[in-house]
């Protein structure tokens, strides 16, 4: 029998889903936020919250803040989501929710619409706890892309804890891994193709530059130093050169990405290319090439000493009736930023299937769980 909270849950997740959010920054010509920022905001306030809606981008992109403010002197809760999804190529019919066997199919049901309907319903509830803390809902924009929304929520809202509602399968995560992007150009000496004696291949010789980096990403998996996140990784993502068949190429260009753990930075694995490409120079005086970092964000961790870790793993144990596993994930998410920002983060999040593929669908009951631990956390914190 599914229960009140749960069919509100289906209801406002279809909501959302039905709605197109696809990142124009990620797929040209994408709707964005703008249709979904009028619905959350609109939601909320029809529910009380203070809202307040942050452009980011001269009317284009936006957040949506709701606030279940507290009386006063009790510590601050942020629930977190992002409102953007990936596209739709290939996909059926995805914006029309559809609900089989418990399941709620569509683009973004899992990431990561369901969860917003999750901290949406916990927020509009968490105004009638009478509380002395504040629990703010952040609906935020650009996940997908740069997170222009969370890189602009967090100096504007320094809460006491805060929760990302990425999906985890209902198990509670205190870390993930950060990245890298890095662009590698190789030189070599333009010549027509019938005279070797005067070319030098600048792919030829970027492939030296590809084993070592080949052999660099071995090394690191082999050496796993993280007790959650295992070791980094690296793979070449993009590779151009050359202008026609019949000329020496005078240049290429390889764009790589490296995935890092706690520890790691942009400048060490920086340092760690550049050591690359000198081995291969040593190995072949024609192998000239530069290296360039050219976006990176940090990996993430949080103590399991942390009020907010003890809460989730307490609430969520009782929600669940078992004890949430403490993992980590491998992809990277806005808790990275808010982390950086100095609160205490965790990530939980419901179970499904399809983040940016094309079957996409999130469990409904393990919404219904998320809305429950969100709700108990913030007041247990927020009291």
């Amino acid at each position: 029998m599914v229960s009140a909270m749960q069919g509100e849950l289906t209801d406002l997740t279809s909501r959302l889903v039905a709605i197109d959010s696809v990142n124009p920054d990620l797929v040209p010509g994408g709707s964005g936020e703008t249709e979904l920022v009028r619905f959350v905001a609109t939601w909320l306030e029809e529910r009380g919250l203070e809202v307040e809606r942050d452009d980011l981008r001269r009317g284009e992109r936006w957040n949506v803040i709701g606030v279940a403010r507290g009386s006063g002197g009790g510590r601050s809760l942020l629930l977190n989501a992002h409102m953007d999804t990936v596209g739709v190529a290939g996909m059926e019919h995805p914006f029309e929710p559809r609900v089989e066997g418990g399941r709620l199919h569509g683009r973004g049901a899992y990431d990561m619409k369901g969860s917003l309907a999750a901290i949406m319903l916990a927020g509009a509830r968490a105004r009638d706890l009478g509380l002395r803390g504040d629990v703010v809902v952040a609906a935020v924009a650009d996940e997908e892309v740069a997170s222009i929304g969370s890189v602009a929520l967090c100096p504007k809202w320094q809460t006491d804890a805060a929760i990302v509602a990425e999906p985890t399968e209902l198990e509670l995560a205190v870390a993930h891994r950060g990245f890298v992007w890095l662009d590698i150009e190789s030189a070599g000496r333009a010549a027509h193709g019938s005279r070797p004696e005067l070319g030098v291949d600048a792919i030829a010789k970027m492939g030296r530059i590809l084993v070592g980096l080949e052999g660099l990403d071995r090394e690191l998996r082999a050496n796993p130093t993280h007790p959650l996140l295992g070791s980094g990784s690296l793979h070449a993502s993009l590779i151009e050169g050359g202008q026609e068949l019949s000329s020496y190429p005078d240049r290429c260009l390889l764009r790589a990405e490296r995935r890092t753990i706690p520890g790691e930075t942009a400048e060490s694995v920086e340092e760690e290319f550049r050591r690359v490409v000198a081995e291969a120079a040593a190995s072949d005086a024609d192998v000239r090439a530069e290296v360039t970092a050219t976006f990176s964000r940090e990996p993430f961790d949080v103590a399991e000493e942390e009020a907010i870790v003890q809460s989730v793993r307490r609430q969520a144990g009782a929600v669940l009736g078992r004890d949430p596993r403490i993992v980590g994930v491998p992809f990277w998410t806005d808790a990275g930023l808010l982390a950086q920002a100095g609160v205490p983060t965790v990530l939980f999040g419901p179970a499904g299937e399809g983040a940016h593929a094309v079957v996409e669908w999130v469990d409904l009951e393990s919404v219904e769980r998320c809305a429950e631990v969100y709700l108990a956390v913030a007041a247990e914190l927020c009291a």
